[in-house]
């Protein structure tokens, strides 16, 4: 059974970090890009940040641009979006999503920015 679990989601001052951890079981994770993506409150599902299967490149949404950084260590099944300099833009529920077949989401993990 494809599972994506999401962890380290919380509560954080503006300008504050976070790093989000995705794991992923039940197929062949080192083979296939990977995604954070992000909704707030009342808006549309965004992408944020994509690596691809060997980390050789990353793309990121402009507003997290050279704030957000994504990595993914293999081995372990495990896709993280290190987090700097957190807004309360950024405030939303982030889901890691594989990219294969009609593609694999996890549950979401709130992310909280607020003074």
């Amino acid at each position: 059974q494809v599972q994506l679990a999401e962890s380290g989601g919380g509560y954080v001052q503006p300008g504050g970090s976070l790093r989000l951890s995705c794991v992923a079981s039940g197929f062949t994770f080192s083979i296939y890009p990977m995604r954070w993506y992000r909704r707030a409150a009342g808006k549309e599902r965004e992408l944020v940040a994509g690596i691809s299967i060997t980390s050789a490149s990353a793309t990121y949404a402009d507003s997290v641009k050279g704030r957000f950084t994504i990595s993914r260590d293999n081995a372990k099944n495990t896709v993280y979006p290190q987090m700097n300099s957190l807004k309360p833009e950024d405030t939303a529920v982030y889901y890691c999503y594989a990219v294969r077949g009609a593609g694999s989401w996890g549950q979401g993990t709130q992310v909280t920015v607020s003074s």
